[in-house]
């Protein structure tokens, strides 16, 4: 029985593939995403803080209750620890990410540089999981904690009782939307969101310092319950210490605060290679909002911790997971408490998109351009689809619960700040500054302790993180393969040498004739003996000219490549010599490239490779060699379907 397809099916797939890679670059190794290097629109850097500030800021909403669940009375004396390391710790290790690695890939970036070949490879992938776990675990729990303060709110439905995953995921459905529609708005968006938090914020914690200057019992019994359980200064400040990793959220704005960078405006005398003017907006965005976001940390501990009762801060208490909105309705009303909310809920629920413009601009940087991801993930609409498909999961399965996705978070916040710390640790050392490498490596050594005591206190984020990490590498191993037989250049120049060679040949004979070669030692009796071989076995006739290609070896992990063909004279024998990684693959390139500049298909002559012909292939998984001529010519099979078109394999 056949079926009959509907004559508008078609273009409507068509109009829908085209909604949904709208954007999507030409050229393999550029982005789209809302940090591209290319973006429609830069903003000054105070509005740009902003957008990393709804995920920076927004955890106001919930840290003082977590400060006081970890510390207890201490929090306050945690909190100043936190904020110290935040000052002098997170801050210069950022502020030196901005200046070397401006174009918003962060901390990963320039480990990746640091640690070439497969071993950084898969390095990278492992801390892509981390940051894929902070940055999905900010969208689901910011999202869960807005749900959490809409609940709590006097005023709220009773229905919204015992309906929190739903709400949940409405909240993850609408940031979706906002990403699905673009993201022009979203930074004016993020700018109200903050300035009215901040502000609602300020205006609880000065009255809150009021009702302690009006009522200076509390700070006396505080001092007493204190000392009642800490006898001993030195011992406070040995617990202080020894607690504050759990107060790590609070240090979550600082990656996003530079994947965020190619939306800020930069100066006129910015240059690709040195935009002194967007680095200067970039540090001037992590100084000014560690410093307020300082302020608030350490003011909030305080009134919330001398005003709220401790008992309050537990799970089922008025104040957990919310203990400035527990004081905006205590002392300013419910209208008041109900504004705050609703500011609350909103930093909350936009905090996500902080974090989806992190995912947007982190995974089409690097799985494509390491060939561990189909194209399409360079498009932004089909990431977002799968990224919040991964949030609904992520939300049913804890259930919307705030505490239960706590643990992953911090250790996702923590690996990726412990890995810049690790990275501007290694930069120092190879530019030889000494005093700032010393410097770099106690921060980062501070960051690994809090770090494993992260890890140790609550193993759960790491399993959480461990699944992501896994899902990357099989996802990523999977696409490598099956994206093998690409083409995998972004591009191919051929020198002014190099183009005579082949001009020259199309122009007078009207044919190019290649020979694959592997040079050894190099002699002039190599190449002689070559030629020899080839014109013998492969029918090259006697007066057709030659020009020799030659692959030299690079990285074989690096599967996108800028080739660049240079033109050579080896004992009177013309040689085109390329670097990469990858044999076969370049070798098709560059005949298409030469087919291209000339207008003449060209023909390349092989020999074949002696050795089991599955122990080949996997050489050519992982070294980029192997069994070269079938290779060299599935790829062009696949890459030009006009067989008039495609350049001749020849193999003897």
């Amino acid at each position: 029985m056949s079926q009959q397809v509907s004559p508008s099916a078609t273009p409507r797939r068509d109009a829908t593939r085209s909604w949904l890679l709208r954007g999507m670059p030409s050229r393999a190794a550029s982005h789209p995403g809302p940090h591209a290097e290319s973006v429609e629109k830069t903003h000054s850097w105070w509005r740009v803080m902003c957008l990393t500030g709804v995920d920076y800021f927004s955890t106001l909403g919930y840290q003082p209750a977590i400060a006081a669940v970890a510390a207890g009375l201490l929090s306050p004396l945690a909190t100043i620890v936190l904020v110290l390391l935040t000052l002098f710790g997170a801050l210069p290790v950022y502020r030196r990410v901005a200046r070397e690695s401006f174009r918003g890939e962060g901390s990963i970036s320039m480990l990746e540089r640091l640690l070439p070949w497969w071993g950084g490879k898969l390095f990278v992938l492992v801390l892509l999981g981390f940051a894929a776990t902070d940055f999905m675990i900010t969208i689901t729990l910011s999202a869960a904690d807005a749900t959490a303060h809409a609940v709590e709110n006097p005023f709220a439905p009773a229905w919204f009782e015992g309906n929190e995953v739903l709400i949940t995921l409405v909240f993850v459905g609408l940031l979706a939307a906002v990403f699905l529609r673009g993201f022009k708005e979203a930074i004016s968006i993020a700018v109200v969101l903050v300035a009215v938090f901040l502000l609602l914020n300020a205006v609880v914690i000065v009255v809150s310092f009021f009702h302690i200057g009006a009522d200076f019992t509390v700070v006396d019994d505080w001092w007493g319950a204190l000392t009642a359980q800490h006898s001993n200064p030195v011992l406070m400040v040995g617990i202080a210490l020894l607690v504050f990793p759990k107060l790590a959220l609070g240090l979550s704005g600082f990656e996003t605060g530079v994947a965020v960078m190619p939306q800020i405006r930069g100066g006129a005398r910015d240059t690709e290679a040195n935009p002194e003017g967007r680095i200067r907006g970039a540090q001037r965005l992590l100084t000014t909002a560690a410093l307020i976001m300082s302020a608030f940390l350490i003011t909030s501990s305080i009134v919330t911790t001398f005003l709220i009762p401790q008992e309050e801060f537990q799970a089922g208490g008025e104040a957990n997971g919310r203990a400035l909105a527990y004081l905006a309705h205590a002392y300013l009303g419910d209208g008041f408490g109900t504004l705050y909310d609703v500011s609350t809920i909103c930093i909350l629920w936009f905090a996500g998109a902080s974090a989806m413009a992190g995912l947007l601009n982190l995974v089409p940087r690097y799985l494509p351009r390491y060939g561990m991801a189909p194209q399409w993930a360079r498009a932004v609409r089909p990431l977002v689809l799968v990224f919040t498909v991964i949030a609904f999961a992520i939300t049913i399965a804890f259930q919307a619960d705030v505490d239960a996705q706590g643990g992953a978070y911090a250790t996702g916040v923590l690996v990726l700040i412990t890995s810049a710390s690790v990275a501007v640790t290694l930069s120092a050392l190879h530019k030889q500054q000494r005093k700032r490498t010393v410097g770099f490596a106690v921060i980062a050594l501070v960051f690994v302790y809090t770090t494993i005591v992260n890890v140790v206190e609550r193993p759960d984020g790491v399993r959480i993180a461990a699944l992501f990490i896994l899902g990357i590498l099989v996802v990523s191993l999977v696409s490598r393969v099956q994206r093998s037989f690409q083409l995998r250049a972004t591009s191919v120049e051929l020198d002014e040498v190099a183009e005579q060679f082949v001009t020259a040949d199309s122009d007078q004979h009207g044919s190019v004739h290649v020979i694959a070669h592997e040079p050894d030692e190099g002699s002039e009796d190599e190449y002689r003996r070559k030629l020899h071989d080839e014109r013998r076995d492969s029918g090259i006739p006697a007066r057709a000219p030659v020009v020799f290609l030659e692959v030299h070896p690079g990285d074989s992990s690096n599967f996108e490549e800028d080739l660049v063909v240079r033109g050579v004279i080896r004992h009177g024998y013309r040689v085109l010599q390329v670097n990469s990684g990858n044999v076969p693959n370049t070798t098709a390139a560059v005949l298409l490239a030469i087919r291209d500049l000339t207008g003449v298909v060209p023909g390349i002559y092989f020999e074949w490779t002696e050795g089991n012909p599955l122990s080949n292939m996997f050489r050519f998984l992982i070294t980029g060699t192997g069994e070269v001529a079938p290779v060299t010519r599935e790829v062009l099979r696949r890459a030009e379907t006009d067989r008039a078109r495609r350049p001749d394999v020849h193999v003897s």
